[in-house]
């Protein structure tokens, strides 16, 4: 995707709108990225094999911002899957306080994620695992060759570089979300395991963009003030993407909130009004299922919320966007789709709202790559 090459908006001409060429790709850039993942099996197996062989090694998923919500999706599903504790800890934690998160005598793989792979925590914390763990591993997954993360990257590392179209211009990360997810599902659950659900997981994505064109313009023009996301198991995760994307692109003009079903009860609840839209996201998971839509019944039934829309791969859940052809996906399959109504939401709010999509904070308050971290020395 050269930079010459703008997507512009009809109603703006000449506005830059890289936030939409990113969500709609995703995906042509899902099977581009498992492509690179199926050519780089061999070193990709050899660094991970004899890592995922030792039960005492401890995996700690990382990044910040939308990249730290990576983990936040992933590691229930992966700890399930390889049968020990995946973790997820933002490097804004790790950085701030790492002696409440590094075991100096545990083998530890710490999995960074980064867009740009510039931002200094993420250079921090790869230096604190060195400097305070014994035995560090790092695998880097990246959209930027160029970046500091992949460029720091020496012993004991290994750097998984994704396509270039996945270094999202805009400000809000979409296809590189999507992309590193992917990565990180193939690289821990097993290259050739996840490879005949990609085309599966590529149409929903399809499939979820043309159904959720209409809705997110017409709720986008209903102007609610609060937008709340809620899913449980590994859709907490993208729950709390899916409010930042709101956040983000609206440059805070929306308030958001994210929850688990049950946990939207405990207290969060109080932010529903008439000028509230709350969004569900169902699981597959029999168990997990019951208790979504126990909350949407409860959320319609009390009527207290300007509407309640549901996103779901079940026909008989009468949702509002149903994802075809993966009602019977596992749910970590199912976190691609369901996050592309949340964008086109988003970026639908924020041209409604006068603002540029690609860089809706005008006031240079936040950055597409941060700005403005001190990073202070910890002590080992």
């Amino acid at each position: 995707m050269p930079d010459t090459l703008l997507a512009t908006d009809a109603d703006n001409p000449g506005t830059e709108l890289w936030t939409r060429r990113e969500i709609e790709q995703q995906p042509e850039t899902l099977r581009a990225t498992q492509q690179v993942l199926r050519a780089r099996r061999a070193a990709i197996e050899a660094f991970v094999a004899p890592l995922l062989a030792r039960p005492e090694l401890r995996i700690v998923l990382t990044g910040a911002g939308t990249s730290a919500f990576i983990g936040e999706c992933l590691a229930p599903w992966l700890s399930k899957l390889l049968g020990r504790c995946v973790e997820a800890i933002a490097t804004t934690d790790i950085v701030s306080a790492p002696q409440y998160h590094l075991r100096r005598d545990t083998p530890t793989l710490l999995v960074s994620f980064g867009r740009s792979g510039n931002s200094p925590e993420s250079l921090a914390a790869v230096e604190l695992l060195d400097g305070h763990i014994a035995e560090a591993y790092h695998l880097v997954i990246t959209c930027n060759a160029a970046g500091a993360l992949a460029q720091r990257a020496g012993a004991n590392s290994l750097v998984v570089m994704l396509p270039e179209a996945t270094h999202d211009r805009g400000f809000a990360m979409t296809s590189s979300f999507s992309a590193m997810m992917l990565a990180a599902l193939s690289i821990l659950g097993g290259i050739d395991a996840l490879d005949p659900r990609v085309p599966v997981i590529a149409a929903g994505v399809e499939g979820a963009l043309a159904q959720a064109e209409a809705p997110a313009e017409r709720l986008a023009e209903r102007g609610f003030k609060r937008v709340v996301y809620l899913g449980s198991g590994v859709f907490t995760g993208l729950a709390r993407e899916a409010a930042l994307k709101m956040m983000e692109l609206s440059d805070g003009a929306v308030v958001t909130c994210f929850d688990s079903a049950l946990g939207f009860r405990h207290g969060p609840k109080t932010i529903v009004n008439a000028e509230t839209l709350i969004v569900v996201f169902v699981a597959n998971d029999p168990l997990v299922r019951l208790y979504d839509l126990d909350i949407v019944r409860e959320l319609r039934r009390d009527g207290h919320s300007g509407e309640v829309i549901v996103v779901s791969a079940q026909p008989a859940d009468g949702a509002n966007i149903t994802i075809p052809g993966m009602a019977q996906a596992a749910d970590p399959d199912l976190l691609f789709p369901f996050i592309v109504p949340a964008q086109l939401l988003g970026l639908r709010v924020s041209q409604l709202l006068g603002l540029t999509p690609d860089n809706p904070n005008a006031s240079g308050a936040v950055n597409r790559v941060v700005q403005g971290v001190r990073i202070h020395a910890a002590q080992a």
